[in-house]
This record gives structure tokens, sequence and C-alpha cells, in this order.
């Protein structure tokens, strides 16, 4: 899932608050709880959201066949059951399994919306996620309708699947939220404007969303249908501010206005001068610097690329620019947490060694300078708008020009402008992240692949491809690994990306909130079975 400096995630514990301070941000009795979104969500359609944001509101509202508890396992959700072997799958509904409106989830409902995110009309940027469907790419490339996917509903509470090949991961898949289902005749209703506003919306999941001001306020409250009533005790969810501004944000915790935030390496010391108790969340995100790989871009020149690279030490940007305690450097694209085969893949498989070198990165370059005419042209550095995304783009913008000599230009942007310029191709490198969207390595792994949708530098390599083709699809542990082993091999020596840091972020945490689950995949952080403790 494409990420806005990954994952949104915020964790922990506060102590040493005045004893006289007023706790608005939560409300024991009432089981309200208040906090603060950076954006918007951009999209809370299913089948077309791409990014974190809106990913982790829909995993408050909408449950899907299988989710992650407490401990990460796969638990039922809506399926109460299921088969699963090579061929494909079957899964039988719950009973009690029922719409925000009363009515019933039956498996029409996960046909119909598979469908429509395939359907090439929806120009959903994750159909991929949906590829180990039998026919699946083809209904996403046009080649067959929609009614050929091997999806039916034997009835109302079986769902029968078929796969076009063996696909060990699928049920991690099944988490994701491309897969949650959707209503057809509430869809038609609301075609126009469907997922437009609070009301446009159906929600399976513990909480429904009642009020939604765009760029303002989002209030979730206890989904009275949800089947599991028993293990959710906050009653509301009060997104009340939006802004990504630290400063603010760390004010509104400071004077009990939000219940959580994290903190940068400003408001880091602010927190240490305060006596406010910390602890560290890893977010399970990568982030880098991308590349806009089509042909008219000067970075489509792999010289050019390898030249930006070798004059890039992360250790030094995690340590001087991000000043942020628990950060790893950016090694490879698959980060240290990934399991292999028997141990950390990255373990099993190491990172190619990557050391900065003046002279080599000047040799590239003046290849690079070569192929274009014998001049580089400015190049446009594409990054948010925050503070922390500032000082990072002033920091790569210094580096390749006191190093290299180049011009870079930096063009910051809100979130929503900076993900429509990443799809179209109007950057030459953007500050990028990713996360993990289930638990696997192809999940970063199949990030470049010619297929995927989220390959918005459009990078294009059959080598690759094949590597993760077979990844897909075989059955044997350790012929994945090497699978991916190999691409992570093409994506440092194709400076393919530059990967830069592995995130972690350092949070503080109202103390009578318990109970949020913080995880490297899936819904983080995930409110739905936290609670709010009385004040002593």
């Amino acid at each position: 899932m494409f990420k806005f400096g990954r994952r949104c995630v915020f964790a922990l514990a506060l102590f040493g608050l005045a004893a006289s301070s007023v706790f608005s941000a939560v409300d024991y009795d009432n089981q309200k709880l208040t906090l603060a979104l950076i954006t918007d969500p951009p999209s809370l359609d299913s089948a077309k959201a791409t990014d974190s944001i809106s990913g982790m509101v829909l995993g408050h509202v909408m449950e899907g066949l299988l989710r992650y508890d407490r401990e990460n396992r796969l638990v039922p959700g809506i399926a109460l059951r299921w088969q699963f072997d090579e061929q494909g799958a079957v899964f039988y509904l719950r009973e009690d399994a029922r719409w925000s409106d009363g009515q019933p989830v039956t498996a029409d409902d996960f046909v119909f919306a598979w469908r429509r995110a395939l359907d090439p009309a929806t120009a959903s940027q994750y159909a991929f996620i949906l590829y180990p469907l039998k026919n699946a790419e083809a209904i996403n490339q046009g080649r067959m309708p929609p009614e050929k996917l091997a999806v039916e509903a034997v009835d109302s509470r079986t769902l029968r699947l078929e796969l076009r090949s063996p696909t060990p991961h699928f049920l991690k898949l099944l988490t994701f939220w491309t897969y949650l289902p959707q209503r057809e005749d509430f869809y038609t209703q609301h075609a126009n404007d469907y997922a437009s506003g609070h009301d446009k919306l159906l929600y399976t999941g513990p909480f429904q969303i009642t009020r939604w001001v765009r760029d303002a306020r989002l209030v979730l409250e206890r989904n009275p249908h949800y089947w599991d009533q028993q293990a959710i005790r906050l009653q509301q969810i009060d997104w009340a501010y939006f802004t990504a501004d630290s400063s603010t944000v760390l004010n509104l915790f400071r004077d009990s206005q939000i219940a959580e935030t994290g903190l940068n390496a400003e408001l880091l010391q602010v927190a240490l001068r305060e006596g406010w108790r910390m602890q560290r969340s890893t977010t399970g995100a990568i982030f880098y610097l991308g590349f806009n790989h089509r042909a008219f871009a000067p970075t489509a020149n792999a010289d050019l690329r390898r030249a930006l690279h070798l004059v890039f030490d992360p250790y030094e940007l995690i340590n001087l620019v991000i000043g942020i305690p628990g950060q790893l450097p950016g090694l490879s694209f698959f980060p240290v947490w990934l399991q292999g085969q028997t141990q950390a893949f990255r373990i099993e498989h190491p990172a190619p060694a990557h050391r900065p070198d003046l002279a080599k990165a000047r040799e590239h370059l003046a290849r690079a300078a070569r192929t274009m005419g014998g001049e580089i042209p400015p190049l446009v550095l594409l990054s948010g708008d925050t503070p922390s995304a500032r000082r990072e783009a002033e920091y790569f913008q210094g580096l390749f020009s006191n190093r290299l000599g180049l011009n870079i230009r930096i063009d910051a942007q809100v979130f929503k402008q900076r993900l429509s310029k990443m799809l179209s191709g109007q950057y030459d490198i953007v500050m990028a992240g990713w996360g993990p969207d289930y638990d696997d390595p192809l999940t970063f792994g199949d990030l470049f692949t010619s297929w995927n949708q989220n390959n918005r530098g459009e990078y294009r390599n059959p080598e690759l491809d094949q590597w993760v083709r077979l990844a897909e699809s075989s059955f044997d542990p350790a012929e994945r690994m090497r699978a991916f082993a190999e691409v992570q091999r093409i994506i440092y020596e194709d400076t393919v990306v530059i990967p830069t840091y592995e995130s972690s972020q350092i949070l503080v945490t109202h103390p009578r909130l318990k109970g949020v689950i913080r995880r490297p995949i899936g819904t983080s952080p995930d409110y739905t079975r936290a609670w709010i403790e009385p004040a002593p």
C-alpha cells in the first residue's frame, strides 16, 4: 500500500501529567476517544483506496472474510470457517454477520465487490492484489468480462473460489481492503457519489461513520449490528483535528485535546523535558527515493540513478537529519522484520553491500551526461509538505548538489496532490514510503512488477517479473525465498529505488487509553478493541 510517512502509527503510554489536568481526549463515562489525523482519507471506496490513512479508517468500519487478532494471527471475520488448498477455497459465512443497516452480509456481496474492483472501468490501482483469483488478470486487462471471475456464491453463506495457480499466501491477502465486500443494491443507488460521505457507505466492521466533514472531522460510532459486540468497548472515535503540523498536534496532546501523538526529532526533546514516558513502535514500512522510469525522464538513465545512490549514506540521514531513535538504515527494499524460510529473510539473504563512493558516482554521472548530450537537466524532487519532509528534501537537495553538482528543484505538495503527481509522472525523484499490505515478502517484492498499478514510476524489467511470478505460485518455501533474493538483487543493481530508512515512531499516549493494537501489518493503529479506564 502506498504510505504517507508508511504508516500513521501511534503508540504507548504517558505518565506524569498534572493531577488537575482535564482529560477531554478520553471520556470514560461515554467511552469516547478524541484523536488527530494527518489528512482527510482520500478514498473510502475499498475498490479504489490506495493509502494507509484510508486503509486505517476502513479497518475500523469494515471487516472482510478474515482479520488479524492482537497477536497478528489470522482469525475468523465474516467467514466463520474455511477450506483452502492449492486449487482454491470455500468460505462459510457466519449467520450473524450484518451490514450497518441490519441486512445480512452474503456471499454475493464479495462476488460483486471483487468483480467491480477488477472491472477496468473502476480503474482500481489495487486490482492486481486480486490476480491470484482465476481469470482476474484477464478481466482487469479487458480480455474477459467480470462475470468470468472464478468466484461463486454457492448460496447466501457459502463462497467458493478458484485460484489461477497455487498461491501459498492467499489467506493473508484476504485481510486487505480490496477483498472487502460491497453490496450491489446500495452501490447502484449511490453509484455517482458512492463513498463520498458517511451516508454513502454501508459498514460491516465494529464502527460506522456518523459524521464526515471533509478536511475537518471524522466521527466513528459503535456499529450496533457488528457480530462481535462483546469485544467492542469504545462507543465513539472522534478524529476531531486534521493536521500534518507536528507542533500543532503536540500542543493538542499537551492540552489533553487528543489522546496520543507521534514525535519527530524536535518534539522528542519536548517530551524528554516534560518527563513523558515514551515507547517505540515499528511501522513495518520502508522509505525510499523513487524514480520516474518513463522514457522522457532523466532518471530513466540507470547511470544517473546509480550516481545518486553512490553518494548517499543512509546512516548519515537517520543520524543527522531524521534524528529519531529506532530508525534503521535503508539497506534493502525488504525490511529486516520480514520472515524468511526459517528465520528473518535478511538473515537468510543479506542485503547487497552498499558503500558511498564519490569517485564511482562521478564516473556514472559522466556516462549519464554523455548519453543526455553532455548535460544533466534540472531534476524535480517531489516531496511532502510537512516540516520533516521538507527537511529531508533539503538534505537530498544539498547532497546531490554539493557532491554531484546537480540542480535539484524541490516540489513540496500536500498528500493528495503528491499522489496525483506520482501517478501522472510529474517528477524525476520522489520521497515515498511503502508498508506491508499483508504478512509476506511478496508485499514488497511485487511493487515494481509491470502489472502492479502502484508501480507509479513505471519500472519495467522482465527478469524481475519472472522471479515474482515464481514467488507468487511456488509452495516451496526455499524456492520462494530464493526468488525474493533475486528481486532484492535486481532492485539494488538496477537502482530501481534508493531505500533510505526503515520506519519506527516514538509515541506518547494518554495513560487511561488501553488496548490499542500496533502492528507492522493490517490496521494500525487499531482501536477496535481499545478502551478507556476510569480516572484514578
